[in-house]
């Protein structure tokens, strides 16, 4: 049985950060949109952050959930797919060959001459051969065994932690009119610090991604407190 190679450094960035910026945009919005729909309502600032902090915590537990059986899905998605391609080498060797040939030389830009010692080599170890058909056929990764647990951590924490940026004028101030002004501006500050940060690791436009990120959040608050004005 293969052993577990090192896992790449990018790849377990990358999905640290996916998970945190699932756990933290969320966190920022629905909060943020709870309270200001509860605000919308007339109620009592004590109102606005009971219910602001039973949505962190039923958040964070739902999201965490959620990240645990995605990353559970992945790793199980996996594991069928190489089961899979495990019993291809095994019944179709020949067709098996034939598309290592062409990932060689359509996609990576061998020669023939360059192709037949990498095609004969990984031949020699079928765990080598199904570990490159699972990465440059299928473009899998293999996933961390402890992954699921990490993202429902990951996300859980980072959905809380955010969750508490909307809510944290509301501690402050009496008036909930100006909790609400108060939770506005430093949640749209947020929003464009997460939403351009997000954008530099990601490698897309930064200021779009501050933009978009902005623009999302604001409309849920937007919704949730209309509702609940004509609702009231």
């Amino acid at each position: 049985m293969r052993g577990a190679g090192p896992q790449e450094p990018h790849f377990m960035q990358s999905r640290l950060v996916h998970d945190m910026a699932i756990g933290m945009s969320d966190g920022l919005t629905v909060p943020f949109a709870i309270a200001a729909g509860l605000v919308g309502a007339s109620v009592a600032t004590r109102v606005v952050i009971i219910g602001g902090l039973s949505e962190i915590a039923a958040g964070s537990i739902s999201m965490g959930l959620g990240g645990y059986l995605s990353a559970r899905t992945d790793a199980e998605h996996y594991r069928v797919e190489r089961q899979r391609e495990e019993q291809e080498t095994r019944d179709v060797p020949g067709e098996e060959t034939q598309e290592i040939r062409t990932i060689l030389q359509e996609d990576i830009g061998l020669d023939e001459k360059e192709t037949e010692p990498v095609v004969s080599s990984l031949k020699q170890d079928r765990d080598r051969w199904v570990d490159f058909m699972m990465r440059f056929e299928l473009g899998l990764e293999e996933p961390d065994p402890q992954q699921s647990w990490k993202s429902a951590l990951t996300i859980g924490l980072a959905y809380a932690g955010a969750g508490f940026i909307p809510l944290s004028p509301y501690f402050i101030v009496t008036s909930v009119v100006t909790g609400l002004y108060a939770s506005v501006a430093v949640t749209s500050f947020a929003l464009l610090v997460f939403g351009y940060l997000k954008g530099r690791v990601t490698g897309v436009n930064a200021r779009r991604s501050a933009l978009e990120t902005f623009v999302i959040g604001g409309v849920a608050a937007g919704a949730a407190f209309a509702i609940a004005r004509l609702i009231s």
